[in-house]
């Protein structure tokens, strides 16, 4: 059965380039250490490139795939990557041509069923699978308060129902590959409230509200956000802890 593209974030692209914050260098040495070779790594769902242009400097070639051209036109170069508009249910590469496939906050948005047998058809003997996201971010009590006041109050009934798999570390996701045991990563950044502020407009439920009634979630937290926050200028430690899935994919 074919789902239809979910396109939440092809509005944002921009933004989503500029706010999103970066995946932990850590991340992508482990993920390649963890293949037999270094060939091609697939990465699905690639969104603006943040995880595939990470992925670069351990592979030989790299290819990101997303159905947002949006997404595409504004993703990183790299000279070792290559994007295509397209699917991750039908990403367009050879079979057996890859040594590991990712997926960075996205594995929510596809459709499983198709999505998991297109992992066995492009992957080479011993490749890797590997679904990471975030959550909610930290900084400190103040700061958390405001924001989980905006994610759970304020645009509740605004966000796309996957979004409760990011919230459940993707544990309520069918995962068919058998598991292998990780080390746990998390995102940081050093952040001025304005780029906090730009980060948020990225999510879709910021945006999914304002579509639905006119308002500006961010503006009415604005107030509160500030004084939480501390004076212009200021800036401070943003914590993601990743949550990742990680399994030896058994070829078709």
């Amino acid at each position: 059965m074919t789902t239809a593209f979910k396109d939440h974030f092809s509005a944002v692209a921009s933004a989503y380039r500029a706010f999103r914050p970066g995946y932990p260098r850590e991340l992508f040495e482990w993920l390649a250490s963890a293949v037999p070779r270094r060939d091609a790594a697939l990465d699905c769902g690639c969104g603006n490139g943040q995880a595939t242009v990470a992925l670069a400097p351990h592979f030989a070639s790299v290819f990101g795939v997303d159905p947002g051209e949006e997404q595409i036109r504004h993703a990183a170069s790299h000279p070792r990557v290559t994007y295509r508009v397209a699917a991750a249910e039908a990403t367009g590469l050879p079979d057996g041509s890859v040594d590991l496939v990712v997926a960075a906050q996205a594995l929510h948005w596809f459709d499983l069923d198709r999505f998991y047998p297109e992992v066995r058809r492009v992957a080479r003997r011993g490749a890797l699978f590997a679904a990471f996201t975030y959550g909610l971010l930290e900084v400190d009590e103040r700061v958390d308060l405001v924001i989980a006041r905006l994610y759970r109050e304020t645009l509740r009934g605004h966000w796309p129902k996957e979004r409760a798999h990011v919230d459940a570390a993707y544990r309520t996701l069918s995962f068919p590959f058998p598991e292998e045991a990780a080390p746990s990563f998390a995102i940081t950044e050093e952040w001025t409230l304005e780029q906090l502020r730009g980060y948020l407009t990225t999510w879709s439920g910021v945006n999914e509200y304002r579509r639905r009634t006119g308002k500006d979630a961010l503006a009415e937290i604005g107030p509160a956000l500030v004084e939480a926050w501390g004076p212009g200028g200021t800036q401070h430690r943003i914590r993601w802890p990743l949550a990742l899935r990680a399994g030896r994919v058994e070829t078709s």
